[in-house]
C-alpha cells in the first residue's frame, strides 16, 4: 500500500502545471550558473596549469554547482509538500485516508515516498550537466558521487520537513511558508551562535555544516546519520500528528 500511495502522489505531482514548471525553472537557473563556472575554468584554465597540485575541472565547477541547487531547492521542496496533507483536509479527503485500511505509518510513508521519487527525478536530470563533460573531459567520479549523495540526504530531509509542516495546517500556503522558515532556520542555525557558549551545538545543528563535507569529497557516517535522524524525527512527528487528527477526529 506505500507503494500505491507513493505512485498517486508521484503521478499527481505531473499532472500540475507546478511540477513541471518547477523542472523546467530549475533546470534553467543551474544551466545557466553551470555554464558560468565552465566558462570561468575556461578562463582561468593557462593559470591553473601552471600551478602545482592546481584543483580540477570537478572540484571547481560540481561545488559551486550543488551548492546553488541546494539554496534553489531549499526555496522549492516547500512548494511541492505544502499540498501533501494540507490539501487533503482542506478538501476533507483526509477523513477518507483514515477510514482505509491503512495505518497512519503507511500514509505518511507513502506520501514521503512519492515526492522523493520525484525529486530523484530533480536530482537525476542535475546530474546530467556536470555528467555531460565526460564527454570532453576526465571527471572525479568520488567526488561527484559524495556531492550526489549529500545533496539527495539534503533534499530527502526537507520533503520530510515540509512534510510535518503540511500535517499542521489545511493552507498551502500557510505550509509553503512554515516549511521554508524551518529550512532555513536550519540552515543557518550556526550563524546565531557564533561567538556564544552555545554556538557548538547550534553548528551541529545546522543542515549546511553537515551537507559542505559532501561538496569537499569527504563522507562522514556522523553527517549521514544527521541527515537520517533529521528525516526519522520529523517523519515520526508526522505520523504522530495525523494519528492525532484520526482519534479526535
Amino acid at each position: 500500500m506505500i507503494l500505491t500511495i507513493a505512485l498517486r502522489e508521484f503521478k499527481s505531482l505531473f499532472l500540475s502545471p507546478l511540477a513541471w514548471s518547477i523542472l523546467a525553472v530549475v533546470q534553467l537557473i543551474l544551466g545557466f550558473l553551470f555554464l558560468s563556472r565552465l566558462e570561468a575554468f575556461q578562463l582561468y584554465q593557462p593559470q591553473l596549469m601552471a600551478m602545482d597540485s592546481a584543483p580540477g575541472l570537478t572540484e571547481i565547477v560540481l561545488p559551486d554547482l550543488l551548492g546553488n541547487a541546494a539554496v534553489i531547492l531549499l526555496l522549492v521542496v516547500p512548494l511541492l509538500t505544502m499540498r501533501l496533507v494540507a490539501e487533503e483536509r482542506r478538501n476533507r479527503t483526509l477523513a477518507l485516508l483514515f477510514s482505509a485500511p491503512l495505518s497512519m505509518t503507511e500514509i505518511v510513508l507513502g506520501k514521503y515516498l512519492g515526492i522523493l521519487l520525484f525529486l530523484l527525478v530533480l536530482l537525476g536530470m542535475i546530474a546530467l550537466m556536470p555528467l555531460s563533460l565526460l564527454f570532453g573531459a576526465s571527471l572525479d567520479l568520488g567526488l561527484m558521487a559524495s556531492g550526489f549523495l549529500g545533496l539527495a540526504l539534503l533534499l530527502a530531509g526537507f520533503a520530510a520537513v515540509g512534510l510535518f509542516m503540511s500535517t499542521l495546517t489545511q493552507y498551502t500556503t500557510v505550509a509553503a511558508i512554515s516549511s521554508f522558515g524551518a529550512l532555513l532556520l536550519f540552515w543557518i542555525l550556526d550563524w546565531s551562535g557564533q561567538g556564544t557558549s552555545g554556538g557548538n551545538w547550534l553548528a551541529y545543528l545546522s543542515l549546511f555544516n553537515h551537507y559542505k563535507p559532501f561538496l569537499e569529497g569527504v563522507f562522514d557516517s556522523a553527517d549521514a546519520a544527521y541527515h537520517l535522524l533529521l528525516i526519522v524525527t520529523f517523519l515520526v512527528l508526522s505520523i504522530r500528528r495525523l494519528d492525532a487528527d484520526r482519534l479526535g477526529g
